[in-house]
């Protein structure tokens, strides 16, 4: 990695477009620009070329020159998952491979040219060849609308609406109905954007909210959250499960048909349900049947409204339905407590349990067709829908229906009544008095559960309304939980539950788990009471909301460079604002529940930091240690790095910092409070950095050559995990006329300070003193200037996150980043989407996609190329070819007549911010003299700060959630 300042207009380029540049005497290509939403595209004028030139220039990708002989372009298969993608991996060579000696021209293809570009390509299309040659069973993948949207409104939709919604009304008074349902609401839609944003920070497998959550916080908390979540589910099944019985036990009773007694009914007939339930579930998700559902939901919708505006008959009004009623309307307004559940929170804890539906589609996220969408948009459109339709209910079962009412025709009150009559009801003509102050009053909104039926158009359609809500809810539960336990069994991060990780099928069904869901939820359905079942499913849902905004907040203020979720309407403060409110929420609704959940999660977190399961997920956990620095130096020492948490810790070569103020403040600007730093002088400047505010190491070190002094400083600085991992160096601007190592082959003397030139600097200013505070371009605001990355070579990804990390920054927030690759012409279309395919899974927010068409060009800027590079050249025309042969063998890095033939690209952008260009790798035989005119050459023209940057070949950047 390496930057330099051009302060001189080279020679040969006072005529350069604005554009990239080439370096030839020909007049410059004309280029044609077009823009498609936020990528950009950019064409050239060439010559035609037959398909097959494309084809095979595209796949063998050999252009015969030093930078891109056996070099791999950006692909997105080098940072696909052979797992996932079902074929062999493709891999980018190594640095070993670039560095290897070939003949110039002439890359072999056999099998010791196995690191090459086409080779790479001919495994891949080998595998895609086997994969279209078998016919394999293709999972069913759903999308946002009936995977997520649907399925997420049917579980909101359950049993509370129709049981027990008109019951809290009657409680808590219109107004605080309301309150409940918004609170509840504010609860899930801070949980849902939490959801969202740890969904679209890579690709989430089964599991739902436990893989969420364990791949975001680690074992440590994963683990407990999996067993809580798992069991939340069942138990939810069991609600919905009894909800269902008690309209059917109701549905005998009024046709007296009672099978033994009202609990006993309600127990076998829930265990009837749940066992075919289980059927459904074990023959496959295929068979849910939830466009049904929802439209029996929807009609029994519009049938309640309808009812509501339908004048109620004399048997209506008996029971306490009178129509909209302004006199009702305001009695219903504010609360009445009653009986020992009467208060605010056994209502809100009753209540809950409808508003858990929201990680229906998050838990079966391993069979939804683009995930990382789906689960963002179907949550937030289910929760906005049901959240209506709450509020919806509320008013018109508040407008029309008394709180009591006794059923009884002879209650009706004549024109002329002398009897004694207290109530509204008596100013309705109906005086139930009577049942009112003896409590035996069987209707109304304190004492009927089936007021919407009453209220209706038509009763039949509110029960088969009841019934999809219940029936589509159980079954959701019933399949969610057994997935999120087998993901869990799957981890082995607890023993002897191994056994329920078994899958069957092509979507891989977890039967076992299935078999254990459905003796949970029986147990539970034994307890038919739908109003003990609810507070318990509060507790447990509560517990999962507070750790999965947690997770959110947690993965936010780590601040690793890993956590890029491309959902960004969230902040770190809403989920921690969400945790802790779902944790009160716990206590004051039951707190022996609360005590009890925490209880277990404590208990299986203690057992998991016990036992240290070996995984590594890259969570945020392991961000937070990294911040800790040195007081856990010694705990991460045991800990795997991971891509996800990838920092550039950088050996800067500054020779005096008061000497490369720019280099200095550039690494700054992308490593403070994110990453290591440490300014290495091979000979203290800690007070002048510190007065730059510049959070770095000083290291001062000996040695007898530049080489032999970077080598040490890298093996010798840092400790522990908090090493360098980058080399950072300064371009030696004076390299033409140093006097020093002109070739850089053999050893050099050590300077002192005094003899260190002033054309190494970054300052024109030749006096500077420790306290001098030089302002360079990395101490300003860019406005809204571009980066440009020159993504020429796949290096693992290093070239993308430098300046990901350099726009977190507030100097260099509004900068827009644009990225330059290397196309054809004729497929300049497809290698614009493959580049935006890629840019879309790292969740990087770039502005442009340019695709450059005219690599192959000779060089614009020739002759100031072979006028840097005439004192090193052999000449070879000009001696015999004894001579010469004896010149090769005395002066190996001297440039022959063959290594000048090679063909250059070069790049510009000429009003851009910062300029990043991959990094030639030079091969091991290759002159550094040519190496050097090179790397000048590329940034010549150049008035912004160019970057030089490769990584090691490795994966510093992924798009998977672990």
């Amino acid at each position: 990695m390496g930057h330099r300042f051009s302060r001189r207009k080279p020679d040969g380029t006072e005529d350069l477009s604005p554009g990239r540049f080439s370096v030839s005497e020909e007049a410059p290509p004309h280029y044609s620009t077009y823009s498609t939403g936020s990528e950009t595209a950019v064409s050239m004028e060439t010559p035609t070329r037959r398909p097959s030139e494309v084809v095979n220039s595209r796949q063998d990708n050999r252009r015969p020159s030093i930078y891109s002989t056996m070099d791999a372009m950006p692909h997105l298969e080098f940072y696909a998952n052979a797992t996932a993608t079902g074929r062999i991996r493709r891999s980018r060579p190594s640095l070993e491979t670039l560095r290897k000696a070939v003949d110039v021209g002439h890359v072999n293809t056999g099998d010791s040219g196995r690191g090459s570009v086409s080779a790479l390509q001919e495994s891949g299309n080998e595998s895609k060849e086997n994969g279209a040659g078998g016919k394999t069973a293709q999972p069913v993948r759903f999308g946002w609308v009936t995977g997520v949207m649907v399925r997420c409104m049917l579980n909101i939709w359950g049993v509370i609406l129709f049981l027990r919604l008109s019951w809290i009304t009657s409680q808590a008074g219109i107004l605080l109905t309301w309150l409940i349902i918004l609170m509840s609401v504010l609860v899930t839609s801070i949980t849902a954007l939490s959801v969202s944003a740890i969904s679209t920070n890579g690709r989430v497998s089964s599991g739902g909210a436990y893989f969420m959550i364990s791949r975001t916080l680690g074992p440590e908390l994963g683990g407990p959250i999996g067993v809580v979540f798992s069991f939340a589910n069942a138990l939810a099944c069991a609600l919905n499960t009894v909800g269902f019985s008690e309209t059917v036990r109701d549905l005998l009773i009024e046709y007296d048909s009672q099978i033994v007694d009202s609990i006993n009914d309600v127990r076998i007939i829930g265990s009837i349900t749940v066992t075919v339930l289980l059927l459904i579930s074990l023959a496959g998700m295929e068979w849910e049947s939830k466009i049904l559902f929802f439209l029996v939901l929807m009609v029994s919708f519009i049938n309640y409204f309808v009812g509501t505006l339908i004048p109620a008959t004399p048997q209506k009004q008996s029971i306490g339905v009178f129509g909209y009623r302004s006199e009702i309307f305001l009695e219903n307004l504010f609360p009445d407590w009653r009986g020992p559940e009467g208060d605010f929170f056994r209502m809100f804890a009753i209540f809950f349990p409808s508003a858990i539906g929201i990680l229906a589609g998050a838990n079966i996220s391993g069979d939804l067709k683009e995930p990382e969408i789906a689960i963002p948009r179907g949550t937030l459109m289910a929760i906005f829908w049901t959240t209506v339709s709450y509020l919806a209910c509320v008013c018109p079962a508040g407008a029309c229906v008394l709180r009591d009412a006794s059923g009884n025709m002879n209650d009706s009150l004549p024109l002329n009544f002398t009897e004694a009559c207290e109530g509204l009801s008596c100013g309705l003509g109906w005086n139930f008095t009577e049942c009112q102050q003896s409590g035996t009053c069987s209707f109304g909104l304190s004492n009927s559960f089936q007021v919407l039926i009453q209220v209706s158009g038509f009763g039949p359609l509110i029960y088969a309304g009841i019934f999809a809500a219940t029936l589509s809810s159980a079954l959701a539960f019933l399949v969610s939980a057994p997935k999120v336990f087998q993901c869990l069994c799957k981890d082995n991060i607890y023993p002897y539950i191994g056994f329920f990780a078994k899958g069957y099928g092509k979507n891989n069904e977890p039967l076992r788990a299935y078999l254990l869901c459905y003796i949970i939820a029986m147990c539970f359905i034994l307890i038919a009471e739908l109003n003990v079942i609810a507070p318990l499913i509060s507790n447990f849902f509560l517990c999962s909301y507070a750790l999965i905004n947690f997770s959110c907040f947690h993965a936010s203020i780590t601040n690793s460079p890993g956590w890029r979720p491309s959902f960004r309407y969230f902040s770190p403060w809403t989920g921690l604002f969400g945790a802790v409110i779902s944790v009160v929420l716990m206590f004051l609704l039951t707190w022996w529940a609360a005590l009890i959940a925490f209880g277990l999660i404590i208990f299986l977190f203690g057992y998991v930091v016990y036992k240290k399961p070996e995984v590594n997920w890259g969570s945020s956990v392991q961000a937070s240690t990294y911040n800790m620095a040195l007081s856990y130096s010694v705990s991460l020492a045991g800990v795997e790095d991971h891509v996800k948490n990838y920092r550039p810790q950088c050996l800067v070569l500054t020779g005096p910092p008061t000497l490369r103020p720019a280099l200095v403040d550039f690494v700054g600007s992308f490593t403070k409070n994110v990453s290591l730093m440490i300014c290495g002088d091979i000979l203290m400047m800690i007070k002048w950095l510190n007065q730059r505010k510049v959070r770095s190491f000083y290291t001062s070190f000996k040695a007898s050559d530049l080489r032999e002094g970077a080598r040490h400083l890298l093996q010798a600085s840092g400790l522990g995990k908090m090493k360098p991992n980058i080399l950072v160096m300064g371009f030696k601007m004076n390299w033409q006329e140093s006097s020093i190592n002109q070739a850089f082959e053999v050893d050099e003397a050590i300077e002192s300070d005094d003899q260190i030139s002033d054309a190494d600097s970054d300052v024109d200013n030749r006096k500077n003193t420790v306290n001098d505070q030089i302002k360079t371009v990395f101490q300003s605001k860019q406005g809204k200037k571009t980066i440009d990355v020159y993504w020429i070579s796949d290096d693992g990804g290093l070239t993308l996150l430098v300046p990901y990390l350099l726009t977190r920054r507030k100097r260099w927030r509004r900068s827009k980043v644009r990225v330059f690759i290397i196309g054809e012409q004729q497929t300049m279309e497809n290698d614009r989407k493959e580049m935006k395919t890629l840019l879309q899974r790292f969740r990087l927010d770039v502005h442009d996609v340019i695709v450059m068409t005219d690599s192959e060009r000779p060089p614009l800027a020739k002759k100031r190329f072979e006028e840097m590079l005439a004192p090193f050249r052999l000449n070879e025309g000009q001696l015999d070819e004894r001579t010469a042969q004896q010149q090769r063998t005395e002066f190996p890095w001297k440039v022959t007549d063959k290594e000048m033939d090679l063909n250059v690209s070069f790049l510009n952008s000429k009003y851009a911010a910062l300029v990043l260009v991959s990094l030639p790798v030079p091969q091991a035989d290759c002159p550094s003299s040519l190496y050097m005119s090179w790397l000048d050459t590329l940034s010549c023209g150049l008035h912004c700060p160019v970057l030089l940057i490769r990584g090691n070949q490795q994966n510093v950047m992924t798009f998977y959630c672990q």
